[in-house]
């Protein structure tokens, strides 16, 4: 007998922004490693960008009820904040 394949009601778009912030938060905070600093810069600064935006966004929703799971988006927020901020540093030290 087969499986279906078809999502449950209660699962919504919103249970993956916590993960999706968690992940690009993550690689922004690469940035901070000196052997990957030039070569992850440009990248690290918009992964930290989207990071903290999708982060907001879940724990706004996480805090609602819709979906989600608090822990990650703001661990995302955190790392994201982290990763943009030091990118910036780098680049206003640099003078880019």
């Amino acid at each position: 007998m087969s499986v279906p394949n078809t999502p449950a009601g209660s699962d919504s778009p919103a249970v993956a922004l916590g993960p999706t912030s968690l992940v690009l938060g993550a690689f922004s905070a690469l940035a901070w490693v000196p052997s990957l600093a030039f070569l992850t810069l440009p990248l690290a600064t918009i992964a930290g960008a989207l990071a903290v935006t999708f982060g907001a966004a879940g724990i706004h929703c996480a805090r609602r009820g819709v979906g989600g799971r608090l822990w990650t988006a703001t661990a995302g927020t955190v790392l994201g904040t982290s990763g943009l901020t030091g990118t910036l540093t780098l680049l206003w030290a640099f003078g880019a």
